[in-house]
């Protein structure tokens, strides 16, 4: 489990700074599809988070 938790959370932190500067880069430049790209990044923003701890939920379930 400690294994799982910790491989989640290197992946969940390395796709929130992902999306942070690809937040960023986004609203930075005037690309005509720049405003649904940091729509986009806004959402999987708080998703990414929402799916790494329902997937550590569902785990903990199942292991019983």
């Amino acid at each position: 489990m400690k294994k799982l938790q910790r491989i989640l959370a290197f992946t969940g932190a390395i796709l929130l700074i992902g999306l942070y500067l690809l937040t960023l880069v986004s609203a930075l430049l005037a690309t005509p599809y720049s405003a649904g790209l940091f729509k986009a990044c806004l959402f999987s923003t708080v998703f990414v988070p929402i799916l790494i701890y329902a997937i550590l939920l569902i785990y903990k379930i199942l292991k019983k």
